[in-house]
């Protein structure tokens, strides 16, 4: 049917189609509704059949399904303002002078009960065979099916307790904003601030979920009142609400705001008869309307946020911290796959007998280097695996690493090398791994004695759950294994705890170490720690080591071991080996 509506204006007395349409006039024949071809009558939906003259539109026939949904166009020619009926009248003009056999398209009206939506239909069609081609028109309701779609969209884009957008509606209508803009000034910046409730886990696990949602309630009836109607407010999931507003004045204004909000939410709030006070973490993002993007935004006030968890005040979005956390990511992502696929490797520092200047020990250090990022220091990935859970596995895979390692050199030397492996524990290890079985499958599987190995804790560890301490310590000390407090002075021990620890040495971190001979609050630090040891009767190992006064030092003062560059830096296990044979035969000087 290519050619009909060509065909169509030839019958009309003109040589091709006009290039402009005339705003058509529409005629119902009185009679459209009667004679109706069979074929039309059996349709069930509104459809009518209309020609067109280049100027006026005839309904020729409907349906009764036609006239009671479309009564309007039949009985009223004079549309003008009214926006549907021009929209359809319109589109059939056009198509009466295109080439297309079909053409679909939407109309949308507003009645009683709100607004009506009708897919429309317009097909050439040959009612018989000496007539003219005319245009069948059809039209489904699909009012129904809008409304369906507006429902799951409003629940897509609503948090069902607070009714506020939730995380995806968040994002389109920051997205919105952004594209709604039409402020004179192109300084004025726009910002998104990030809220995390603290302790609401907490709350939840002592007075309910139901508890918990009163909470959240209260906490976004409160924002809502206190910011208004123009600033958006959305609750993104869990303890955790988002505000996005433009900020005229910049950071003076966003620094009141945030104000305005840690003082509405920290006020005391009452839950089932508890009037309870809470706190929260902010981070917010600024930058100028015209440079920026919905979703670095929210990126940015999260990395923010999570800073603010931290520091426990609001953050102010830093540039580069996003490219820190990104790098943190990738980090994670990257020690997944490595430590599936065994590429980290273990470097070992000697530990020194200072009166008789003989390697008792090595520490056993994680080092790693990717492929692609290069070196990446234990200060980088070590933080990273405990605040994804990935030191666990770290853990399990150091210690069996360690283990075998001794069993190797046994082996090559023929004989139980003298020496023990210290091993870091890491405080999530201690918390989230069974960490007697671990360390007695590693044993096993190595073939060795708990006496060779000595568990590295931290003092923050050891004395945050002393109750839990002592358990693991003492099946620690019925295997004969030895634990060694690391980084001591450094926390705030409680020193009745430490007494009733069966620690057997305290490990004096390098702060107090490096500079001890020029700092004299160095110096009697590590006098008190050292005198501390003695009197609980441990030993004492110095970290940090770097020239032979301090060495000297620290035994004059009756240290008990060593360990730093002065001896020597982390090496492989082939280097240690070597390390400790010279040792051995010579001494250290």
């Amino acid at each position: 049917m290519d050619d009909m509506s060509s065909d169509f204006w030839m019958d009309k007395g003109c040589s091709a189609a006009p290039d402009h349409i005339p705003c058509p006039a529409i005629v119902a024949r009185s009679d459209c509704h009667e004679h109706i071809p069979s074929w039309l009558l059996a349709l069930p939906y509104p459809a009518a059949l209309v020609s067109y003259d280049g100027a006026t539109l005839d309904i020729e026939n409907c349906n009764a399904l036609f006239q009671r949904h479309f009564k309007a166009l039949i009985d009223n020619p004079d549309i003008d303002g009214v926006e549907w009926q021009r929209y359809l009248l319109d589109q059939i003009s056009s198509f009466a002078l295109s080439k297309n056999e079909v053409s679909r398209f939407d109309i949308e009206r507003q009645s009683v009960l709100g607004t009506e939506v009708y897919m429309c239909t317009l097909a050439w069609v040959q009612n018989s065979a000496d007539s003219s081609p005319m245009i069948l028109v059809s039209a489904i309701d699909r009012t129904a099916d809008r409304r369906v779609e507006d429902s799951l969209r409003r629940e897509l884009v609503s948090d069902t307790l607070t009714a506020l957008p939730n995380r995806i509606g968040f994002g389109e209508a920051v997205e919105s904003m952004l594209l709604d803009f039409d402020g004179e000034d192109p300084d004025t910046g726009i910002s998104v601030i990030i809220i995390d409730l603290m302790r609401f886990s907490r709350i939840n696990e002592a007075l309910g979920t139901m508890a918990g949602d009163e909470l959240i309630l209260a906490v976004a009836a409160r924002l809502k009142a206190r910011l208004g109607d123009d600033i958006l407010l959305a609750r993104l999931g869990g303890d955790e609400f988002g505000i996005c507003c433009t900020i005229p004045q910049g950071e003076d204004h966003i620094h009141d705001l945030v104000k305005r909000i840690k003082d509405t939410i920290t006020a005391p709030v009452r839950l089932a008869n508890l009037e309870i006070s809470i706190d929260c973490a902010i981070g917010c993002s600024l930058v100028p309307v015209a440079e920026a993007e919905a979703d670095e935004l929210i990126r940015q006030a999260q990395t923010a946020a999570r800073s603010g968890k931290k520091t426990g005040r609001a953050e102010l979005y830093q540039p580069g911290e996003l490219k820190i956390a990104r790098r943190r990511f990738l980090i994670e992502s990257q020690l997944r796959d490595t430590l599936a696929n065994g590429g980290l490797n273990l470097m070992y520092q000697p530990i020194i007998e200072l009166a008789s200047s003989t390697v008792v020990g090595f520490e056993a250090l994680a080092r790693w280097e990717d492929p692609e990022m290069g070196v990446i220091s234990p200060v980088d990935f070590i933080p990273v695996a405990e605040e994804s859970g990935l030191v666990v596995q770290l853990g399990r895979w150091a210690l069996q690493e360690a283990m075998c390692q001794l069993r190797s050199w046994d082996a090559k030397m023929g004989m139980r090398v003298p020496v023990k492996m210290n091993v870091n524990l890491s405080p999530i290890q201690m918390v989230r791994d069974d960490v007697i079985a671990t360390i007695t499958r590693a044993l096993q599987e190595a073939e060795q004695q708990g006496d060779r190995l000595t568990i590295e804790l931290t003092e923050s560890a050891i004395v945050g759950d002393p109750e839990k301490s002592l358990l693991l310590l003492n099946a620690l000390k019925k295997s004969h294994i030895a634990v060694a407090m690391d980084d001591f002075g450094t926390g705030y021990s409680n020193m009745a705890s430490l007494q009733s620890l069966p620690i057997d040495v305290l490990k004096i971190d390098r702060s107090f170490v490096s500079d001890m001979l020029v700092d004299q609050d160095k110096m009697a630090i590590t006098k008190a720690i050292l005198s501390l040891a003695k009197a609980l009767n441990m030993k004492a190992t110095a970290e940090g080591i770097e020239d032979a006064e301090v060495a000297e030092a620290l035994r004059d003062l009756g240290c008990t071991y060593g360990q730093g560059y002065y001896f020597a830096k982390p090496m492989n296990a082939d280097d240690a080996l070597n390390y400790w044979l010279e040792s051995s035969k010579r001494g250290i000087n």
